[in-house]
């Protein structure tokens, strides 16, 4: 714990390589990004599959870029690449493999502990995003259906009969690769889709109209049982169904007790505390990316956060 950064990142997603490429663009000499994973852009790399879409406006929002990353539309593989290039390029230190147990301010620095060594820092950048964590059903998950229950496509089979659960873009995204290979049925608790762009809310509809897979709208479910080994799914409408597997598609969480450990403070609804800066009650220590937006997902404004926090830490510094 001898050198002291002048920023710490924790996370390697959009997010986290936003704010390391904007600091040391704008002038921050020493920049660490520490990230649990054996990689950046963790998210991207589990949760996306092969050649999907990346797009810079999302959900119809027109972003204007407000930083220096030159951001684009384009795949998951020329996504990843160019974060690879933005890292190697600016010679940013990482710690990958690190999982940050604590953050204390102590006579006004930071000190950092991960699982593996502590470090120092005048400020920090939480960027963990809000996937890692996937959102679990309210209704008891039978332990003994653990391996035929997922929340993404690892594990899964093909030939299987299959409810996928959820009514965003990766509910449908997997319920539409899923259904190449599988009997699938995407349960969504609302009668229409609300959040989906417009490419998968064009095939969803297609698929469903040439029963290459089964929308079930408007239904929720009550509580899943152990049938012989298999999903039973009890739903609102006073059916059920079995299932060979259910894939939860549901969102992520904000990782409350990690942001506890941090010394920030947490409001009436669960959500993070911080200003128009993007700064936590606890000064110097900011959110960026996913976890600092109602509704996360958008990789170019995770990189407009980092560019705003970064400019706005050297302003201070000039004051």
């Amino acid at each position: 714990m001898q050198q002291i950064y002048d920023m710490i990142i924790i996370g390697g997603g959009p997010g986290g390589i936003g704010a390391a490429v904007e600091a040391k663009v704008l002038g921050m000499k020493s920049i660490l990004m520490i990230e649990k994973g054996d990689n950046h852009s963790q998210t991207i790399r589990k949760f996306y599959k092969d050649n999907k879409r990346v797009d810079k406006n999302y959900k119809g929002q027109e972003i204007e870029m407000a930083g220096n990353i030159d951001f684009r539309d384009g795949t998951k593989e020329s996504t990843l690449n160019y974060f690879d290039s933005l890292l190697d390029h600016d010679e940013i230190d990482t710690a990958f493999k690190s999982e940050v147990e604590s953050v204390t301010r102590v006579d006004g620095e930071f000190h950092i502990v991960t699982n593996k060594a502590g470090y120092r820092a005048k400020n920090v950048i939480v960027a963990i995003g809000t996937m890692g964590k996937p959102n679990k059903p309210d209704y008891n998950l039978p332990i003994s259906l653990k391996d035929r229950i997922n929340f993404n496509l690892d594990k899964c089979s093909q030939g299987e009969k299959m409810l996928i659960v959820g009514g965003g873009n990766s509910a449908v995204e997997y319920a539409i690769e899923l259904s190449k290979t599988n009997n699938v049925t995407l349960n969504y608790r609302r009668d229409t889709f609300s959040r989906l762009n417009d490419v998968n809310l064009e095939t969803i509809y297609a698929y469903n109209g040439q029963e290459k897979l089964r929308l079930r709208m408007g239904v929720d479910i009550v509580s899943i049982e152990n049938e012989n080994g298999l999903v039973k799914v009890n739903f609102t409408d006073s059916y059920y169904t079995i299932y060979d597997r259910v894939v939860y598609a549901i969102g992520g969480t904000t990782p409350v007790d990690f942001l506890k450990k941090c010394g920030i403070t947490i409001d009436s609804d669960g959500k993070p505390e911080f200003d128009e800066n993007f700064e936590t009650k606890v000064k110097g220590l900011y959110l960026g990316g996913d976890i600092a937006v109602k509704s996360g997902g958008s990789i170019a404004i995770a990189l407009n956060h980092a560019h705003h926090i970064i400019s706005h830490i050297l302003k201070q510094k000039q004051k």
